[in-house]
């Protein structure tokens, strides 16, 4: 598991208020979906509330030993990109799930979706009873580890906060987010941060211009528990340094140097990762070879992050992955991305 409670320094602004010790869990559902008329009215009237929520890519996840509670202190730099879950909130009889999109059919729909789990806990803050229907449209990778549930966790808070007429302060929200998991508050925020503690106590961090990517969609998932449990055995009595963000890193995103940024991009996960999923190598190769100017595994895998130069460059690297035969689909996309947002009418 990761997290913990150690204190790195990086450059930014403000730091977001994070919160309790979270809980890991799932995200998403199956089947189609709500009638959706999308506004963010605040009173108690709004047929459907839709939030759009990023993916993230972790430019750095530097990991600490893990902590005799099982967590791992994490540097971990956040940069929300442009490929969106939208969650749709409707008021219902009970609390209910449903999803759409690619690989739908690998999310829950049970109580263990981070989405019905934000709806109930902001209900309970409030005493309100959870009746509501929550539709998740799918873009990003399921267990890809973009996440793609701590998105729908972010999303789903928001829309229940608006479709409920609540205006709960975003500290609180941010709470929230936190008890959820650790990478919620960043989805709720977007852009970039730094996360330190288990990756939910964010410090927006400055972006000076846009990052192109391209992202290969491996078959199947990766559990981060399991993850996490390879980066214990591959690191089991060596002297594991604490986390810190790279000053070089943080130089990169603030003045937009795409250059820079791509050799100083850096995983502590992603040797765990190679472990329990070596093919994902061939596909590091393949976007390397096709002209990324770097690559590596986004989180705890099994989708891997290509940076590039452009938008043209990020087609051809998407192209040749595809080609390459060693992914099963490959998306571009752009950063910083906003975090999560209600959807005008």
């Amino acid at each position: 598991m990761s997290g913990g409670t150690g204190s790195v320094n990086g450059g930014g602004a403000e730091p977001v208020r994070g919160g309790a010790e979270p809980v890991d869990g799932g995200t998403e559902p199956v089947d189609g979906g709500t009638e959706t008329v999308r506004g963010g009215a605040h009173g108690g009237g709004a047929r459907s509330v839709t939030v759009r929520v990023p993916a993230k890519v972790n430019v750095q996840l530097a990991v600490g030993a893990a902590r005799p509670d099982g967590f791992h202190d994490l540097a971990n730099v956040f940069l929300a990109v442009s490929l969106y879950d939208e969650v749709t909130a409707t008021p219902a009889e009970t609390l209910t799930v449903t999803c759409e999109g690619p690989d739908a059919d690998k999310v829950p729909l049970d109580r263990t979706n981070l989405a019905a789990r934000a709806a109930e806990l902001l209900a309970a803050r409030h005493g309100l009873s959870p009746d509501v229907h929550l539709h998740i449209a799918k873009d990003i990778p399921v267990a890809g580890g973009m996440a793609g549930g701590s998105a729908d966790g972010a999303g789903a808070l928001l829309a229940c906060d608006a479709l409920w007429g609540l205006d709960t302060p975003r500290a609180e929200l941010l709470d929230i987010c936190a008890e959820l998991g650790s990478d919620v508050p960043f989805s709720l925020v977007g852009g970039a941060a730094l996360g330190t503690g288990r990756g939910e106590r964010l410090t927006e961090l400055p972006v000076g211009g846009a990052f192109h990517w391209v992202f290969a969609v491996a078959d199947g998932g990766l559990s981060t528990p399991v993850v996490f449990g390879a980066f214990d055995r591959l690191t089991e009595g060596t002297d594991v340094p604490g986390p810190a963000a790279s000053p070089v890193l943080l130089e990169a995103l603030r003045t937009g140097d795409t250059a820079a940024l791509a050799g100083a991009l850096a995983n502590d996960l992603q040797a765990p990762a190679l472990s329990l999923r070596p093919s994902l190598a061939a596909t590091l190769a393949a976007g390397t070879e096709a002209g990324a100017l770097a690559a590596l595994v986004s989180g705890s895998g099994p989708t891997t992050a290509f940076l590039v130069k452009d938008e043209e460059s990020a087609k051809a690297v998407a192209a040749a992955l595809t080609a390459s035969g060693t992914c099963r689909t490959a998306r571009t996309a752009t950063s910083p991305a906003a975090g999560a947002t209600v959807l005008p009418d």
